[in-house]
């Protein structure tokens, strides 16, 4: 037995409106199903966020979580040829072959997504409640003996997909679909601490990303270097996962003089003049891989998507997002 759909048109929520968030509905939407989507951010982005920041030398631009991605899947390459010829985005060369970047930041595809899609941003979905095919989602609120707290919507959803962390989408699932939430814990993302840094003057480093296994340098980058940026020199310094989870419950401001000094350290050269720094921490960073493209029950009308089912890259995220559309429009059991 199938979802059973409140009326003639499948009424479906989206948690989580990241990448492969927005390429599910999008593709949903496309297929004539009423998609909601919820996300606890303020705008489009998730791990592909960008920052702009005002200096003494003017607004200093940052992507600090995704730093590039590159496009192997056959659809997926067909659909960043489509964002460069609407020019969202372009190559970046230094760092490596057939690496892109969003422009004029990383997150622009995700506008351009996002632009024509119902989107309620700063929401937090806390729990779920109801029947296969008759879901309530519940946002933080007083709560009461039925629910966990205040309801997000009107009405009721066919199904709910989520396309979040692992580690968010475990306890939303736990008592509802115990065989999803399973491969949620099963599959831990690994942390990450980031600095972005402005300078008055330019770094003297021998090229524009430098690279390494772990350690509290395991990849800079230069990003006012990558296409279409403008503004003062701009760094982004993000440390391995093991520096990173030892050093997890550190304050930002304690961070940032350490990065500082190990990004000296790793150029060999004094820092120039200092315009801003700060840190940011990304606790589900590099995501695992449950060796899946995406998971769909559609007894219980409940899904996954996201980049953990494949692997850690951008694209992975964008191709998850896609197979669940199909999934749920096929209306097959299980995505591979």
């Amino acid at each position: 037995m199938g979802v059973q759909q409140t009326g003639d048109v499948m009424r479906i929520a989206i948690i989580g409106a990241g990448l492969a968030g927005l390429a599910c509905a999008a593709r949903l939407t496309g297929a004539g199903r009423q998609v909601s989507l919820f996300d606890k951010g303020r705008g489009p982005g998730g791990r592909m966020s960008s920052r702009r920041v005002a200096t003494a030398l003017g607004e200093a631009g940052f992507d600090h979580g995704a730093q590039y991605f590159t496009a192997r899947d056959a659809g997926f390459h067909a659909q960043v040829e489509q964002w460069h010829r609407e020019g969202l985005v372009a190559p970046w060369p230094a760092a490596g072959p057939d690496c892109w970047v969003g422009t004029p930041a990383m997150n622009a595809p995700l506008e351009q997504l996002a632009a024509s899609l119902p989107i309620r941003w700063n929401t937090r979905v806390e729990s779920l409640s109801g029947s296969p095919g008759s879901w309530t989602l519940h946002g933080p609120g007083r709560g009461n003996a039925e629910t966990d707290g205040d309801v997000l919507q009107e009405g009721r959803f066919d199904a709910v997909l989520l396309a979040v962390p692992s580690e968010n989408a475990a306890p939303l699932l736990g008592g509802l679909a115990p065989d999803l939430a399973a491969i949620a814990e099963a599959t831990p993302a690994r942390p990450c601490w980031t600095v972005m840094a402005a300078f008055a003057d330019r770094l003297p480093a021998d090229s524009d990303v430098l690279k390494q296994d772990d350690g509290p340098t395991a990849w800079i980058a230069r990003n006012s270097s990558k296409p279409g940026r403008a503004g003062p020199e701009a760094w982004i310094i993000q440390a391995g996962p093991a520096w990173s989870r030892e050093h997890l419950e550190q304050s930002p401001d304690e961070i940032v003089p350490l990065l500082l000094a190990a990004l000296a350290s790793r150029v060999g050269a004094a820092l120039p003049t200092l315009l801003t720094a700060s840190a940011h921490r990304w606790r589900y960073a590099r995501s695992g891989n449950a060796q899946k493209t995406a998971s769909w029950d559609s007894v219980l009308g409940l899904g996954l998507c996201g980049d953990w089912l494949m692997g850690p890259r951008v694209e992975c995220a964008w191709v998850s997002g896609v197979q669940l559309a199909a999934a749920v429009t096929g209306q097959v059991g299980q995505a591979a």
